[in-house]
């Protein structure tokens, strides 16, 4: 067991990625000291992490398409189940054994909710030749007392991903309803640069009839128990369907806070990643607008409407005059809705072309992106670490850190985020400990991350962990 420090690294981060004034700098405060150990190794992927009501941690495993129950104490690893028609490609792509969220009622005395609720990749093509991959939430039974799930009851498929960017987040609300992110699906950039992006495209009465769920990449969903459209979603353009908010590029983190509003955490392209507050039929801009809709570093380059889009090299940094191109500005919406926060703002003309992240002859320049690759998030309302409560917990992917951003009272604003717990890894999901001292943190088996000086690398410290960080 080690003792580490907590303190408000994101300033060095900030640094290394070139932020200036101009953009986000992180609070410096002192923080806490805190206790760390590695509870649990050799994981495929833990992609999310729930503390359980039987002091387990549930872990979905990506990769292996299993969900582990890991116990809080000594680490030993219980499996629950393992999916059989998971789809998970190997090495970097977004698919896989997803979110997951437990019933409240899960072992509360005689529960008639002995329930979990589970997302994941599979192919929805019976011809086995063919691979078209589509995602869906799936209701488990748990049977106690031999730890398993069994009786899978398909909720919901058919929804739209693709390799990339399926987000993929799980959680029930306050409302007994069940809250779920679609992203985009990696189009309009890398190897799906000619596929349109759908975030802004909302689906019609005869798609919502006819279960046609291809307009629901970009959006997060709000889903009765049982899969169905609630009553009282909201209403967009005339259509009721399951779209509870539209405009969302990747948001991996969905967190509740205690008054029951709800946000989320969401990756963006160079720039401006976000902490949102989901408001109900809100548009949340992108492509059109990526974080504040000011004109700085960003322009909506619309490559999959191209007409020459086929035989153009796609390019993060040089646009061809074929490729319509849109300000941020000139996107009006009234249901437009501003990010609480970015990570991070910066002004127009940044240069994207960091040499520092040109390592051993290889162009990484990704990890010297004003961005911290946002994973996850969870609201901590507990007053277990003083100083703490009300704050919205972020992973971080590229710096192996955890972001604490302070929220008013009213929950409505965000305060100026503080850095914890730097390691040498890239941070998938977080967890709580009953007593609101303890953290877990789960870690991603491969990919690059930086390091303690700041420079990029495959050799991560914990692959496939779940570490433990508790006040000391």
């Amino acid at each position: 067991m080690t003792t580490v420090r907590t303190r408000a690294l994101a300033a060095m981060l900030g640094a290394m990625v070139g932020v200036t004034a101009g953009g986000v700098s992180p609070a410096r405060a002192a923080e806490p000291q805190f206790t760390s150990r590695v509870l649990a190794s050799g994981l495929a992927n833990p992609w999310e992490i729930l503390t359980g009501p039987d002091r387990h941690l549930w872990v979905t495993e990506k990769s292996a398409g299993r969900v582990t129950r890991v116990d809080m104490v000594t680490g030993e690893k219980k499996p629950a189940v393992t999916i059989p028609d998971v789809v998970a490609t190997p090495g970097g792509p977004q698919d896989g054994l997803l979110g997951m969220a437990l019933h409240p009622d899960l072992l509360e005395g005689a529960s008639s909710n002995p329930y979990v609720y589970l997302s994941y990749t599979y192919d929805a093509d019976p011809d086995p030749a063919v691979l078209l991959r589509r995602q869906k939430i799936v209701r488990y039974t748990y049977q106690r007392p031999a730890g398993t799930l069994t009786e899978p009851l398909t909720l919901i498929s058919d929804l739209p991903v693709t390799i990339d960017h399926v987000s993929g987040r799980l959680v029930i609300g306050p409302d007994s309803k069940i809250y779920y992110t679609i992203g985009d699906g990696g189009h309009n950039q890398a190897t799906l640069y000619c596929e349109p992006i759908r975030s802004q495209v909302l689906p019609t009465l005869r798609q919502v009839v006819t279960k046609d769920w291809s307009a629901y990449q970009g959006k997060v969903l709000r889903l009765n128990l049982d899969g169905t459209v609630p009553f009282d979603n909201p209403v967009i353009d005339g259509v009721r369907s399951h779209v509870y908010s539209y405009g969302h590029r990747n948001a991996q983190g969905l967190a509740f806070g205690p008054t029951g509003l709800l946000y989320s955490s969401e990756q963006g392209p160079k720039s401006d990643d976000e902490l949102n507050l989901i408001r109900a039929g809100g548009n949340y801009g992108w492509p059109h607008v990526n974080g504040y809709r000011d004109d700085q570093a960003y322009t909506y380059d619309n490559w999959s409407a191209a007409p020459d889009c086929e035989s153009l090299p796609y390019s993060d940094f040089e646009t061809p005059a074929s490729v319509p191109r849109q300000r941020e500005t000139s996107f009006i919406d009234a249901r437009l809705v501003a990010p609480m926060r970015t990570f991070y703002t910066v002004p127009d003309g940044f240069n994207f072309r960091d040499p520092r992240c040109i390592v051993n002859g290889q162009a990484v320049y990704h990890m010297c992106w004003p961005t911290i690759a946002p994973s996850s998030a969870a609201f901590y309302a507990s007053a277990g670490v003083p100083g703490w409560q009300n704050s919205v917990l972020v992973p971080s992917l590229k710096y192996g850190t955890v972001y604490r951003v302070p929220v008013g009272a009213d929950g409505l604003t965000a305060g100026e985020p503080v850095a914890l717990w730097r390691t040498v890894n890239r941070y998938r999901d977080l967890a709580f400990g009953a007593n609101g001292r303890t953290f877990y943190v789960s870690t991603d088996v491969s990919g690059i991350a930086a390091d303690l000086a700041g420079t990029p690398t495959v050799g991560l410290a914990n692959p496939g962990s779940i570490l433990e960080f508790t006040l000391a």
